[in-house]
């Protein structure tokens, strides 16, 4: 009797195990390191945002970030809405 029941939960521990693995795991990673790259802005870094606004960074506070665009405008931001920091080119 208890060997039916263990195989009736092996399945469900083993789709717990491959969703955690494959889905869950990659997830919390990538948004950790999305989280450090915004702790870690700084001035004169180029930026692109969430919704694809490409700047230099011209200042910034705890939760706003000031980004200067190609035409010399400078926008606010939330930290948050940084989605990339790209290499100097």
């Amino acid at each position: 009797m208890d060997s039916g029941i263990l195989y009736q939960v092996l399945p469900l521990v083993a789709m717990f195990a491959i969703f955690y693995f494959l889905l869950i795991r990659p997830q919390q990673k990538k948004q950790r390191a999305i989280q450090t790259m915004q702790s870690n802005l700084q001035k004169n870094d180029r930026v692109v945002t969430i919704g694809g606004l490409h700047g230099i960074i011209d200042s910034l506070d705890e939760d706003k970030v000031v980004i200067k665009c190609g035409d010399g405008s400078r926008l606010t931001y939330d930290r948050n809405a940084v989605r990339e920091v790209k290499d100097s080119e």
